[in-house]
């Protein structure tokens, strides 16, 4: 019984400290000076630098002896360009499309969506359209306009980012 009171009252000291306590401000109630992530959408990215994307992405890729699917999208998020690699699990072909179609929608690496989730507790990006919280979308700009997105899946996380590094360079020195 003692200690039924005692648990009672600690509870009810501690309910009351906590009234208290002013409340933290929300880091999401601040108003940023500027717009994030505000990169015109430009010209859609041809054939040519989506397949030069795509082949030096898959070259990466074998080089490391990972299988993986790759697409690029253009500045609409519209396919241009895909590879499925021999071997590469066929669940990801749908989630390669999907980082990519994300990085250009949204002018943003995937990875900023992942880490959003996973270490800012900010939940509320898996409740908008189109977004997928996993690293491996990365936007493709080009002086200083976005002209697509490529988009890699099958290997984890960060053997997918790697592989888009590969292919978004690859397009940059064209």
């Amino acid at each position: 019984m003692k200690r039924l009171l005692f648990a009672a009252v600690t509870a009810t000291l501690a309910a009351g400290a906590a009234a208290q306590q002013p409340a933290q401000p929300n880091p999401r109630d601040a108003v940023p000076d500027k717009m994030p992530f505000d990169l015109p959408y430009g010209s859609p990215i041809s054939l040519d630098r989506a397949q030069a994307a795509i082949n030096a992405a898959v070259a990466e890729s074998k080089k490391r002896g990972w299988k993986l699917n790759v697409a690029m999208v253009d500045s609409g998020a519209n396919l241009v360009a895909f590879a499925r690699m021999d071997g590469a699990q066929i669940g990801s072909v749908a989630i390669a499309e999907h980082k990519a179609r994300a990085a250009a929608k949204y002018r943003r690496e995937t990875k900023i969506f992942e880490n959003g989730v996973q270490e800012g507790n900010l939940h509320y990006l898996l409740t908008l359209d189109d977004v997928i919280a996993s690293r491996g979308g990365i936007p493709i700009v080009d002086n200083g306009q976005l002209i697509g997105a490529i988009g890699c899946s099958g290997g984890t996380g960060s053997q997918d980012e790697v592989v888009c590094k590969a292919g978004a360079d690859a397009v940059m020195k064209r």
